[in-house]
């Protein structure tokens, strides 16, 4: 059995060194050796950086500057880093080698781990987390979902004294997010690990758990046994956008009018990632004015493939996107020989992993590319980024290097950077990952007056509650 481990965060705070603000202050708290925390928190209340700190992966004093301790077993985390494994927020920056096998055997070969064990472990890791595929199936043809078994089966492979997952569910289909939490289960359960884990989602993880630590601006706000925190302090956490069984988020009134004109068609379309491997159709399907599109279906039903073939930004495996004259406004052929200016005001879009869409060097510059390449005068492209940061309550990050944002503030600044142009048809997916309760009700709100204010939406999401919320006619790709 692995020896558990003790982590130990004693008066720590870390400030990144493209921010004014610190990202934690204060904070105090230790998981004994073998616990299973739920570390909970309002987005942005630094709960990721946290858990990276304790995986000795935050950087140096380039990054950043910190004040107290941070100790694994005693030590510094920085000097035994590989005694906690670390899923990160976003999987495909974890996928380091080009084929799944090898990918998951990286940590164990750093480890040292004899190479007839390593294989063992590899497979083992794999069934875990239910990534049916095989060793030498490619990293990069991998979904999303996908992406995140990967991830978690390499940490599971090394056996590691502390798991640490920041939100390992968030793109999974409902299914899957059952699948992962009890094969998390079962490893911690087998090995006597200790497990810390970020979710908003609180619901799945509350049978698995024997604490709950909540941040907030001062530090730790809340810690205790689940229950006893949730029935204390409940109230107070709803308020702050934490995630409490029973108390769901304001969702927007159903649209007032019915869908409008088709903006947007396809037809027998089948899509691919890579030429002659086609993972969805031949279908067809419309997209109109006022209307909410929602995509479902399984990890690996073709998604995000579809979502990026409808945006012309991945050409069609056979079939056709065929954009209506009020679309196309001019502009000769189908959306995938648009050129990228004129997709620009037509078809927004914001992709699944916010960092492949990150461009600028602050999230004021951020917002103003699209703008700036329409053309946009300098007085009109400030006001129209001024009042995006106050909506998507990214204002106090405006001189922030993009990257050094929590996942759920770079999926809204995705968001507004998409909303810049103000396109006719919009293209989500997974829009409300890394959300809290308050940021949540706040994106499906805006997502709700765009398609009102006669916007076609495409939402691709594994998040029924959200597409509940937006009225959304569903799709449904692959088996059920």
């Amino acid at each position: 059995m692995t020896r558990p481990t003790r982590l130990d965060a004693r008066a720590w705070g870390w400030r990144y060194a493209t921010r004014n603000a610190w990202a934690l202050r204060e904070v105090d708290v230790r998981i004994e050796p073998g616990e299973r925390v739920l570390l909970l928190g309002p987005s942005g209340s630094g709960k990721s950086t946290l858990l990276h700190g304790l995986a000795g992966v935050l950087g140096g004093a380039d990054e950043g500057e910190h004040h107290g301790e941070l100790l694994v077993d005693g030590v510094p985390a920085a000097s035994v880093r590989g005694r906690a494994g670390l899923v990160l927020q976003d999987p495909d920056s974890q996928a380091i080698l080009a084929r799944v096998g090898d990918d998951v055997a990286f940590g164990c070969e750093n480890l040292r781990v004899p190479r007839a064990e390593i294989w063992s472990r590899v497979r083992e890791a794999l069934d875990a987390v239910g990534l049916d595929v095989t060793l030498d199936h490619p990293t990069a043809a991998l979904s999303g979902g996908q992406k995140q078994r990967l991830a978690l089966a390499g940490v599971l492979a090394m056996r590691p004294g502390a798991v640490l997952l920041d939100e390992p569910t968030a793109n999974l289909d409902p299914a899957g997010v059952v699948e992962v939490r009890d094969a998390v289960a079962r490893a911690v359960a087998a090995s006597g690990a200790t497990l810390v884990v970020i979710e908003h989602r609180i619901d799945t993880w509350l049978p698995v758990v024997d604490r709950v630590v909540v941040l907030g601006a001062g530090g730790v706000v809340a810690d205790g046994h689940p229950a006893h925190v949730l029935a204390a302090r409940g109230a107070e956490l709803a308020r702050a956008g934490v995630w409490v069984p029973g108390r769901p988020p304001a969702v927007p009134a159903p649209p007032a009018a019915s869908p409008g004109d088709v903006l947007l068609r396809g037809e027998r379309l089948a899509v691919s990632r890579r030429r002659g491997q086609p993972v969805a159709g031949p279908l067809d399907l419309e997209v109109r004015a006022g209307e909410v599109r929602g995509i479902v279906g399984r990890n690996g039903a073709g998604k995000s493939t579809l979502g990026l073939t409808l945006a012309g930004l991945l050409p069609p495996e056979t079939g056709r996107v065929v954009a209506a004259a009020r679309l196309s406004a001019g502009q000769p052929g189908d959306p995938i020989s648009w050129p990228a200016r004129a997709l620009l005001t037509r078809i927004g879009t914001v992709f699944q992993e916010p960092e492949h869409q990150l461009l600028a060097k602050t999230v004021r510059e951020e917002l103003a590319v699209g703008p700036k390449a329409t053309g946009m005068d300098a007085a009109a492209t400030a006001a129209r980024v001024d009042d995006l940061l106050v909506r998507l309550r990214l204002s106090a990050l405006a001189e922030a290097n993009p990257f050094t944002l929590s996942g759920g503030e770079k999926r809204r600044l995705t968001v507004a950077a998409m909303l810049a142009t103000r396109p006719q048809v919009i293209v989500l997916d997974e829009p409300t990952f890394g959300q809290d309760a308050l940021t949540w009700a706040q994106l499906v709100a805006i997502i709700a007056s765009l398609r009102d204010e006669g916007a076609a939406v495409v939402a691709i999401s594994h998040d029924e509650q959200v597409l509940a919320a937006l009225h959304a006619r569903r799709l449904v790709l692959g088996r059920p």
